[in-house]
């Protein structure tokens, strides 16, 4: 009788969170235009490669990527190939690879507890953290490198266990499979992650012995499935390797230009942040790590694999929100095993400490969207706070729909956060859903200033005639000629004046003629119109003005900062 109602518990439970997946990772992904820089460039790289046929250099705007290496693009490639092209395709590698970062942590849980309630709270709170189901709908490398990780920790797992010869090498090969897959997708930081992760683990289970014996066979089966691309692309390219170890590596990590420079706390409040609307269980689940890591390893072996990571990226001069994304899965194991326990012991503080964060996240974000929309039609603020708001607000008072829209959503997750807390036990793990109106309705509920400055699509759409009667296609932004390529299905897009991470590729004596200066621009648009009609689309700062050094243009389309010039041809 137990066994069977353990199956219905097991099946009622997977059938929410299929659904609950479907809704909030596959439903809303076409409504959503693709955001540049970073979904507009991985969109066009990978059709640009599936054009040529050439899955082995990457490739943007015709000329040589070598900020990543190939197996991230490989990911998107195959879902274009079979989806088309559409906004859901370039996504999906994204979603595909949280899906089955969640089903090794579902399956992790398992067999670290054997307990079918944490595996199921396990992989709910991962995929339903803002973090997570974040990044995982959105088209970049961190989902497919955290399900290397996801893999590579699940892998080491299974060789620090007691067992045959046989089983220790194939958890080797595994960790070593996973480890060149995660090295093929974004570098070095696939082989330095699970290094430091594994290390305080080893030391304190005294497994140096084991790690000398075995350990190169993680390394033969690492350089076994990359070495082939690492070849061919060491002999088509032989500067890649040279660019990628020391600009991609060496100066994003350590180097005083490194980018998105930031301090050594930066990733904290993040984590905190990230981890919504399991904020609450997050402090209760390290500090109950910490005291148990003697009698419960497996918990030490958790902690090792989220805050090694996390002092990593902490070290680096350069960090996005992105980079600890890897350091979910083990923070979700982490808050499970403690979520679950209090649950059995009806310790309901944490869930209520919860459910007031939760409340007051939702109640502070309703605050937020109503002021910065309304804020100058609320007499009783005095004018220079109206102002402030003004300023600072990305919605506008025309845009009605948008901010009822976002208040709603955000007070659904208030009330949903506060409704869970109530016999907390049984409910705490309604607060999943507290983000899902967000999600549902994101594409509605963004103002027209993020769209205006972050995704082009709108403005090519509504630009499309013009834009494809053009010869010559010019742009001032990498990210915008990325999305007008993918739009347009043409690569020959050119860059005038600004070179961004195109950079390295232009230098190429083929890339010749692919990069204007804008103080040549005017005698190379009369050239240009002889052959044929010329559209120049730039994206303004906030607050320019067009450049009257600029040629007249035959027509001008503007939507706020995007603004299309386009020259006819002239005989």
């Amino acid at each position: 009788m137990k066994t069977s109602m353990t199956k219905i518990i097991n099946g009622r439970s997977i059938a929410l969170l299929a659904l609950f997946f479907v809704l909030t990772y596959l439903l809303p992904l076409n409504s959503r235009l693709l955001w540049q820089p970073d979904e507009t460039r991985y969109a066009e790289i990978s059709r640009e490669m599936l054009q040529r046929g050439d899955w082995v250099v990457p490739h943007l705007l015709g000329v040589r990527y070598f900020e990543k290496p190939v197996a991230g693009y490989w990911i998107n490639n195959i879902s274009q190939w079979l989806l088309g092209d559409s906004n859901f395709s370039v996504r999906f590698g994204s979603v595909f690879c949280s899906a089955l970062s969640a089903g090794l942590l579902f399956w992790l849980a398992w067999l670290l507890w054997r307990d079918s309630r944490r595996a199921f709270a396990a992989a709910l709170i991962y995929l339903s953290s803002l973090l997570v189901s974040g990044v995982g709908t959105y088209s970049v490398l961190d989902p497919m490198i955290s399900l290397w990780m996801m893999a590579a920790m699940f892998s080491s797992y299974l060789m620090l266990q007691p067992a045959t010869r046989r089983k220790k090498i194939a958890a080797y090969l595994l960790l070593g499979l996973a480890c060149g897959m995660g090295f093929m997708t974004k570098g070095f930081l696939a082989l330095v992650l699970p290094v430091i992760s594994l290390l305080p683990v080893v030391i304190q289970q005294r497994q140096f012995k084991q790690l000398v014996i075995f350990g190169p066979i993680a390394l033969f089966a690492a350089l076994l499935i990359s070495s082939p691309w690492m070849l061919a692309i060491a002999m088509r390219e032989p500067d890649f390797w040279h660019y990628f170890f020391w600009v991609e590596h060496i100066q994003r990590f350590a180097a005083d230009n490194a980018q998105h420079k930031a301090p050594g706390w930066y990733y904290l409040p993040l984590l905190f942040a990230g981890a919504l609307p399991w904020a609450g269980l997050l402090p209760g689940a390290l500090i109950n790590a910490w005291r148990k890591r003697a009698e419960c390893p497996e918990l030490f072996f958790l902690l090792s694999w989220l805050l090694m990571p996390l002092f990593f990226f902490s070290l680096a001069k350069g960090k996005l929100l992105t980079y600890i994304l890897p350091c979910m899965a083990p923070l979700a194991l982490l808050m499970a095993a403690w979520a679950t326990d209090c649950a059995a012991t009806l310790q309901t503080r944490v869930f209520k400490i919860n459910s007031v964060i939760n409340l007051l996240a939702g109640a502070v974000c309703v605050l937020g969207v109503l002021l910065s929309g309304y804020a100058t039609v609320i007499p009783l603020l005095p004018p220079q706070l109206q102002q402030i708001f003004q300023q600072i607000s990305p919605f506008s008072p025309q845009e009605n729909i948008n901010i009822l829209l976002a208040a709603t959503a955000f007070a659904a997750w208030g009330l949903i956060g506060y409704w869970s807390g109530k016999n907390s036990a049984q409910r705490w793990q309604w607060a999943a859903i507290c983000p899902l109106l967000l999600s549902l309705f994101l594409a509605d509920i963004l103002p027209q200033k993020i769209i205006n400055a972050k995704q082009p699509q709108y403005f090519i759409g509504h630009n499309i005639a013009l834009l494809r009667e053009s010869r010559y296609l010019l742009t001032d932004n990498v990210g915008l000629a990325a999305g007008l390529a993918w739009e347009l299905k043409r690569s020959d897009i050119l860059m005038l004046g600004e070179k961004g991470e195109l950079s390295y590729g232009l230098d190429y004596p083929d890339a010749a003629g692919r990069w204007i200066n804008k103080t040549d621009f005017s005698a190379w648009l009369a050239a240009a119109r002889m052959q044929g009609d010329v559209s120049l689309v730039l994206q303004l700062a906030e607050g320019e003005d067009l450049s009257v050094l600029l040629p007249t243009a035959d027509k001008i389309s503007r939507i706020h900062r995007f603004i299309l010039l386009w020259y006819k041809k002239q005989p």
